[in-house]
């Protein structure tokens, strides 16, 4: 599994923005699409909120990679 370290800039970065940003997806759609398919896990949980607001310590996994978020 590919593991991707992604630098938060702010207070929080949304789902399918930070799908977009890491190159998971295409575009904020693609991301929007993905986490309605059901291909994405927030901490090991599914997760279905396209704009789930995702924090400093958090792991996303979608599509064989690991996006592990970090404070900058």
């Amino acid at each position: 599994m590919q593991t991707i370290e992604f630098q938060l800039n702010g207070e929080y970065v949304e789902l399918c923005n930070l799908l977009k940003l890491t190159g998971v997806a295409d575009s904020g759609g693609r991301g929007k699409a993905l986490v309605a398919e059901g291909a994405v896990t927030v901490d090991g949980q599914p997760e279905s909120r396209k704009t789930a607001k995702i924090r400093a310590g958090q792991e996303v996994e979608c599509l064989g990679v690991k996006i592990s978020v970090v404070a900058q």
